[in-house]
């Protein structure tokens, strides 16, 4: 390649940056950030030099040393940064609370899959001494950090002494309430991010994008959590520009919820503030839960009971089940990328639509049920993957993106799995249609439903 091309793609490469870092009013959570933009620089000095001179007024991340003064010590913080010579770095974490993390990090303890996941696409796996239960439960998505000693539990069981055994310089939470861990963990950082927060319409500014930026100043693994941001929003904007556009009268009605057990009479749906809310949106679709009373709140899950379900009668349903809890167990029916059989998925909707109370609603008759695996809410592609599939069935003239496609990418890029889709793992059911006779590369013989009132589309 001709270096005249070479520039002009760097230059290309290094306006997407600036351009992701700085555009719809972001700010990067680390102090030191004093011009409150999205990221550390030298422009952040000159900002400080006008502060220290009683030019403008503090800012709230200006304090890079969290000292309470703005002073030369807070520039010379900065120049650190820059460097990344820093001994250490204070960030907001995930709850807007000041943390400071001592640098280099050289030991970490992991809690769940999003945080895991990161340790992967950042590249930092030689850095994490120690799992929680369900990431050691979790070797085909984990291979190697599975194996990495566990400390059980960290959701009900925490073992903290084979926590602080393992002289951990940080730990990664999963849950945003740190203040148990940190009362028994004295000296251990505990840094919840803000993983769990995707804002899958606006990427840029999101929560998730700034925990994968902090981390990226924390770990010194800048470049890396860049070239992911980069490839998670321009993958939501693909999505966001297919669907967009489409009007109301052609969004499907959709129930999202957790897959009910046998003797469970009620219906768990999704508030706003939770990811699988945000995927139907971002698929083409409408929640029938936005009317309830307390879609607007705070609580992620709302019951409703089945006379509600029949009154919305969506035109499709989309139940959630979750391969491995936070808690570690492993749940019924087997999902994700340790599941090769969609025997457990097939048996899991036929004993849903053959359910009396379910047996007149439109999705039902129509064959438009389908079960998700939690690995699309729950690791750090972040409800992408799951939006992409479920855009694949709401609109399957219009979706140009193909989700398996995104799918092997984010395996094989990101994560480094040697991990075929073809083979291996069970994420939605019923499949999607590749071709003629083809469903996700499964035999037809696997689909076949016994259930009269349900019939899978050609």
């Amino acid at each position: 390649m001709r270096a005249d091309k070479i520039l002009v793609l760097a230059l290309a490469l290094l306006a997407s940056i600036i351009t992701l870092s700085s555009g719809s009013g972001y700010v990067l959570n680390v102090f030191g950030n004093a011009n409150m933009d999205g990221t550390i620089d030298q422009e952040d000095i000159a900002t400080l030099r006008e502060i220290i001179s009683n030019n403008m007024s503090p800012t709230e991340l200006a304090d890079a040393n969290l000292d309470g003064e703005v002073d030369l010590r807070d520039i010379a913080q900065v120049e650190m940064i820059i460097n990344g010579t820093e001994k250490n770095l204070t960030i907001l974490d995930g709850n807007h609370l000041p943390i400071t993390i001592n640098k280099p990090v050289e030991r970490i303890v992991v809690e769940y899959l999003d945080n895991a996941d990161l340790m992967q696409i950042l590249k930092r796996t030689d850095k994490v001494v120690g799992v929680d239960l369900a990431v050691a439960k979790s070797p085909a998505e984990f291979p190697e950090l599975s194996n990495r000693t566990c400390v059980g539990a960290m959701h009900k069981e925490p073992d903290y002494e084979k926590v602080l055994s393992l002289d951990p310089d940080l730990l990664l939470v999963f849950s945003n309430v740190t203040q148990e861990k940190e009362r028994n963990l004295p000296g251990v950082p505990v840094l919840f991010a803000g993983l769990y927060y995707p804002d899958l319409l606006r990427p840029e500014s999101s929560p998730f994008t700034d925990a994968v930026r902090k981390l990226g100043y924390v770990l010194d693994a800048q470049q890396d959590a860049e070239e992911y941001i980069q490839w998670h929003i321009g993958s939501l904007n693909r999505l966001i520009e297919s669907t967009g556009s489409i009007p109301d009268s052609m969004r499907p009605t959709v129930l999202v919820a957790a897959y009910p057990g046998a003797e469970e009479k009620s219906i768990f749906t999704f508030a706003k503030i939770d990811t699988l809310t945000s995927m139907v949106d971002l698929a083409g679709g409408r929640t029938v839960a936005a009317d309830l009373p307390d879609f607007m709140k705070s609580t992620y899950r709302i019951e409703v009971d089945p006379e509600w379900v029949l009154q919305e009668d969506p035109d499709y349903i989309v139940l959630l089940v979750v391969a491995t809890t936070y808690s570690g167990l492993v749940m019924d029916p087997p999902s994700g990328y340790d599941a090769d059989d969609p025997t457990g998925m097939k048996e899991a909707l036929e004993a849903f639509v053959s359910r009396p109370e379910y047996a007149n609603l439109r999705a039902v008759q129509n064959g438009d049920v389908f079960i998700l695996s939690g690995n699309m809410r729950n690791d750090a592609s972040k409800g992408l993957i799951g939006a992409a599939y479920l855009a694949r069935i709401f609109h399957p003239e219009g979706a140009e993106m193909d989700p398996e496609d995104l799918h092997q990418e984010y395996l094989q890029r990101f994560l480094g799995l040697d991990y075929d889709l073809d083979q291996h793992g069970v994420f939605i059911y019923p499949p999607l249609i590749k071709g003629p006779g083809e469903l996700g590369g499964v035999p037809d013989s696997y689909y076949e439903m016994v259930a009269g009132n349900i019939t899978l589309r050609a």
